[in-house]
């Protein structure tokens, strides 16, 4: 009897728990999501003060102590989180699960590796979930489809990244055989740097051709630049259009609501036949 009464109270536990930490609907989990996205940027805010050596100086201590009573804070949640849900390695490796463990590791890493500890402003990224707050969810929608549309294109991309690598190599090795060294093409590796800042229209300025070859090598870059970079460009706007073509825009002839699944039959407020 007593096994049971624990069970069921544990149960309770992790339900409160859980309703607190991942829902938003309720008073609770929505101030709990707001005091957590205070937190995360007061965080981040200490750790862009502490680079600055200045204020380093003067509120080292105090920096250093509020940063390990955030990361404390923020591994209690993680702890809770884990406990309250009901596959905690399914979130763990979610998206959130791992952005959650990174924004703790940096200052138990910086124990071990000096600096690292900056590192921690990668929480700033757990301040997504004032989507899921704001009742902005209807946003992801878009986010599905602008990541549907880089996966689709994903081959092409590594097609053309590969032969912007190979062109950035024989335009490197041409100028360093064209300049001197005088110049600042001192090695092939150098000179492929300076191609991949002026194709990229960059322009440093830090090396520079002298030659009238080498300008003219240049110029030829410069312009191919341009072009180059609306391949890419062109490359994911094509599979945006089909990804956004795929998705479902009819709206329910009953409630007139939008935002349907590109496979739905019916419409998931009202059930009316789409």
């Amino acid at each position: 009897m007593n096994s049971a009464n624990n069970k069921i109270s544990e149960n309770s536990w992790r339900k409160i728990m859980f309703e607190v930490i991942f829902e938003s609907n309720t008073p609770a989990g929505k101030w709990f999501d707001i005091i957590l996205i205070i937190c995360i940027l007061i965080s981040v805010l200490v750790v862009m003060l502490a680079s600055i050596n200045s204020v380093e100086e003067k509120y080292g201590q105090l920096l250093y102590t509020v940063e390990w009573i955030f990361t404390i804070l923020f591994t209690i949640e993680y702890i809770f989180r884990l406990l309250c849900v009901g596959k905690p390695m399914q979130y763990a490796v979610s998206f959130f699960g791992i952005v959650d463990l990174l924004a703790i590791l940096p200052t138990y890493a910086s124990l071990l590796f000096l600096g690292s500890g900056y590192l921690s402003v990668v929480r700033v990224l757990r301040v997504l979930r004032i989507f899921r707050v704001l009742k902005l969810g209807r946003l992801t929608k878009e986010a599905s489809i602008l990541k549907d549309a880089l996966y689709a294109s994903r081959r092409k991309i590594i097609v053309f990244l590969f032969a912007v690598l190979t062109l950035v190599i024989i335009i490197g090795s041409l100028m360093y055989v064209i300049e001197d060294e005088d110049n600042g093409f001192t090695s092939i590796p150098r000179s492929i740097y300076w191609a991949i800042v002026t194709l990229t229209t960059v322009g440093y300025g830090d090396i520079s051709p002298q030659s009238s070859i080498g300008q003219f090598l240049a110029a030829i870059v410069m312009i191919l630049g341009y072009s180059i970079i609306a391949v890419p460009t062109g490359i994911v706007t094509v599979e945006l259009s089909q990804a956004y073509n795929k998705s479902n825009t009819q709206v329910c002839p009953n409630c007139s609501a939008e935002g349907h699944d590109a496979d739905a039959q019916y419409c998931k407020f009202c059930g009316t036949k789409l």
